[in-house]
This record gives structure tokens, C-alpha cells and sequence, in this order.
């Protein structure tokens, strides 16, 4: 097996977003623009509730997937097409938006404290038009595996003899939450065929002898595994792959194309009234 090294570390960007909530952006950001299949990646954190109550109100997504995953507090969600929802503190989110969805997340509160993650997934313009998909999970469906100083909750992938809820065939994206104790390694097998990335939230970590201070973003480089080693006050990381689409990405804000004249349209869309197209099919569990 060939271990990946870090090819490039991404400190995270604090950015505003919404009615005023501060994100911690590494993917998305002048220093990684994007990473193919990946488009955004958000880390919202706080224990001041003044910080993220006034959320995310009504905003448009067209062209590509995201994926949300609380780690404390919860999210009301509410979009266009009725769905309703209240992602708990361990739940996930995956909302296809597709043709289009217009949607609303407001952070609540647990103990002051409101933690989790949001990813943006690409889709290949052939899916680009089709019809959303909203698919919610509560912290029971997403497996956990324990032992040896490790803890990992499964996303997506399959670690363990267990498979993650959330499954992306275009991708076949891992996503995996890992905790390590104190000098604990992490060793996982990658497609190598796939763009990963670690970004640690808890403690430190190294790969390959490269330290990955809390608050940073690996962009890993070739091969078919890596490995993981907890600093000595233990990490806690998020581990993803997923295979690359190299098609052309436009991007205007929430519209994610493949040409600029697309982009044109679905801002003529959302301007008329038309972005929203069709109902979404969801999924719980």
C-alpha cells in the first residue's frame, strides 16, 4: 500500500454567512477555491448563541449536494417544497438540490453550545437539471465503532464491517468522524483513484510526519491509504474521499454550473420564480 502525505495544509477562514453567523471556511476559500468533487467546506462553532441564532434564512442552492452534520445543538430546517425537519446533536443531512430548492437552517442551541459541519458535493452535469432529493438521519442510523483508543462515526463508506447511511454513487464519497486517544495512529485504506482530505477540530494530528494543527484542512496527495496519529492531547478529525468528476465548475454563490450561461439562467430562475421545479423525494431514518 502507498500512504498519502499532505500535499497542501488549508488554515480555516472565518467568513459571515446568512443573517450574521461566522463559518470557519477551508474549502471554498482564495487558498482552495474548490477540490474536486468537494466545493465548500464550513465549520460552524460556537458557545455564544448571539453568534448563529439569527441562522440562515430563505436562500437558494441549484447544481449540487450538501451534506450537514451536527455535532451539538440542532438545525429546524425548512424549504420550499414543505419539507420540514430538526437535525439533532450526532444527525446528518443530505439535500440534493439539483434543479433547484430554496431552504431555511436555523441553528438552536444545546447548553449554549452549536457545533457541526457542512460540506458541498458536486454534481455532474448530467444530474444537474434533475429532480431533489432530501434525505434526513438521526444520530441512531449512523453507525459507531469503538475500540483500541478509536472511535469513528460512519457517514458514508464503509469502515469496520459497517456502511454509512449517506451514499453517493457518482462519487462514492467515505466520510468518516474520527476520534483518537493521545498518540493513537489511524490507518485507512482510500480509493486511489479519490481527492481526500482531513480537517482536524479537536486537538492535533499528524500525517506522514506533517502536523496538522486544529483548524486545518489536508489536502492529501496519491496513494491507496493513510495514516492518522493523535498529538498528546488526543484529535478528533473528519476523514473524506470522493472520486474527482472533472467536468468544468462555474460557480456564482449558491449556483453551482458548468457554464457560464447556465449560471445566467438559474440567476434568471431564482430572480422569476421558477428556480424550484420540481418536489423533492425524501428519505428519513
Amino acid at each position: 500500500m502507498t500512504a498519502r502525505s499532505v500535499q497542501r495544509l488549508i488554515p480555516a477562514l472565518a467568513v459571515s454567512e446568512g443573517a450574521g453567523v461566522t463559518v470557519h471556511r477551508t474549502i471554498g476559500t482564495p487558498a482552495l477555491k474548490n477540490l474536486d468533487p468537494f466545493l465548500m467546506l464550513d465549520h460552524f462553532s460556537s458557545d455564544d448563541p448571539n453568534d448563529y441564532l439569527a441562522g440562515f434564512p430563505d436562500h437558494p442552492h441549484r447544481g449540487f449536494v450538501t451534506v450537514t452534520y451536527m455535532l451539538d445543538g440542532h438545525l429546524l430546517h425548512q424549504d420550499s417544497m414543505g419539507n420540514r425537519g430538526d437535525l439533532r446533536a450526532g444527525g446528518a443531512q443530505w439535500m440534493k438540490a439539483a434543479s433547484g430548492v430554496i431552504h431555511s437552517e436555523m441553528p438552536q442551541q444545546s447548553n449554549g453550545l452549536m457545533r457541526g459541519f457542512q460540506l458541498w458535493v458536486n454534481l455532474p452535469a448530467a444530474e444537474k437539471m434533475r429532480e431533489p432529493g432530501y434525505q434526513e438521519f438521526s444520530p441512531e442510523a449512523i453507525p459507531e465503532i469503538a475500540g483500541n483508543g478509536t472511535q469513528v462515526r460512519l457517514l458514508a463508506g464503509e469502515y469496520g464491517g459497517q456502511t454509512g447511511p449517506i451514499a453517493d454513487p457518482h462519487t462514492r464519497a467515505q466520510y468518516l468522524d474520527v476520534r483518537l486517544a493521545a498518540g493513537i495512529g489511524f490507518n485507512r485504506a482510500l480509493d486511489p483513484a479519490a481527492t481526500a482530505f482531513a480537517y482536524v477540530f479537536e486537538g492535533s494530528a499528524s500525517v506522514a510526519g506533517t502536523a496538522l494543527p486544529r483548524h486545518s484542512l489536508a489536502v492529501l496527495g496519491e496513494g491507496d491509504s493513510v495514516a492518522l496519529t493523535a498529538g498528546g492531547e488526543g484529535t478528533r478529525f473528519i476523514l473524506v474521499a470522493g472520486r474527482p468528476l472533472n467536468e468544468p465548475i462555474v460557480q456564482y454563490g449558491p449556483f453551482v454550473m458548468n457554464t457560464r450561461q447556465e449560471i445566467e439562467q438559474a440567476m434568471r430562475d431564482y430572480q422569476e420564480g421558477r428556480l424550484v421545479q420540481s418536489k423533492a423525494s425524501v428519505v428519513r431514518a
